[in-house]
């Protein structure tokens, strides 16, 4: 299920394909015939739901945990929370495409069973900006069950590692004025989260990872809002067959759900209420 979007002052049409089957995430995003996703060239955790979606451009981890599997507090049976929440692997309920006068795009809504129980409803829109060059996220998770539960959301935007050359660096809101190799930290694999840095004018953090060898000198830019995303995580991978880098804007810094419990950081959404996630992304 295509969309398209393109390089703005540079010519392309860049599609990004859809998937209905994991909460309307994306899998293929090909620039210049090129797909930018990793495909196989991921490592494997051993959850099919996550290996599917890691091979994607984009995927969603949430509504109920993310990160690493953790216990299910007070739950007497021992059960865990899933390896990156329970939204992922998903199908759809419904879609919709724009109509004619309306801004390019899709609107979705899923029903995700949660691991604790209870449900929630994500309400997907991804729409294309009027000058055709940036794709614009719009979540709503609904509470649509009969208890409160902790909303937690983490995005991830895979790129194939061998897209990227020794020029390339990520730069942000985040950084201030530094440049950061594409290969951070030590070793095979590596990850860090910070606070976001959102800009005064609009409550918004921007990272940008370039430019691609393998696409013409363009670069990744991604914006998002620090409201309900106010930290970044990036991951890279390089080990054996993988080789994957990864921009997370993300809800929670990275801890264990009883620490950030202890500290405040879980604040309970409650049945019939709603929250807002918001992001953006381009080619450029």
């Amino acid at each position: 299920m295509p969309i398209r979007t393109s390089g703005g002052s540079r010519q392309g049409d860049f599609p990004i394909f859809l998937d209905r089957q994991s909460a309307l995430d994306i899998g293929a995003f090909v620039v210049d015939d090129v797909d930018i996703s990793p495909g196989t060239a991921i490592p494997s955790d051993g959850d099919r739901r996550i290996d599917h979606a890691l091979q994607g451009f984009f995927f969603t981890c949430g509504p109920d945990h993310i990160r690493h599997p953790e216990p299910i507090e007070g739950d007497g049976e021992g059960r865990m929370f899933p390896l990156h929440g329970s939204l992922c692997g998903t199908p759809v309920g419904r879609t919709d495409m724009s109509g004619p006068g309306e801004p390019p795009g899709c609107f979705a809504e899923t029903e995700v069973q949660l691991a604790q129980g209870g449900t929630a409803l994500v309400s997907r829109r991804w729409t294309i900006s009027a000058d055709a060059a940036e794709v614009v996220l719009s979540d709503r998770i609904t509470n649509t069950g009969d208890a409160p539960f902790a909303p937690m959301l983490m995005y991830h935007m895979n790129i194939g590692g061998w897209l990227l050359g020794d020029e390339t660096h990520v730069t942000g809101t985040m950084f201030g004025e530094e440049r950061r190799g594409w290969r951070f930290g030590e070793g095979e694999s590596a990850h860090f989260c910070m606070p976001a840095a959102p800009t005064a004018k609009d409550g918004w953090a921007w990272v940008v990872l370039g430019p691609f060898d393998a696409l013409s000198g363009r670069s990744l830019i991604v914006r998002f809002s620090t409201a309900t995303l106010p930290f970044l995580q990036m991951w890279r991978c390089q080990r054996g067959s993988a080789d994957v880098i990864s921009i997370e804007p993300v809800s929670h810094r990275i801890a264990r759900r009883t620490e950030l419990a202890a500290a405040g950081e879980m604040p309970l959404l409650s049945p019939g209420e709603t929250i807002d996630y918001a992001l953006a992304f381009q080619i450029r």
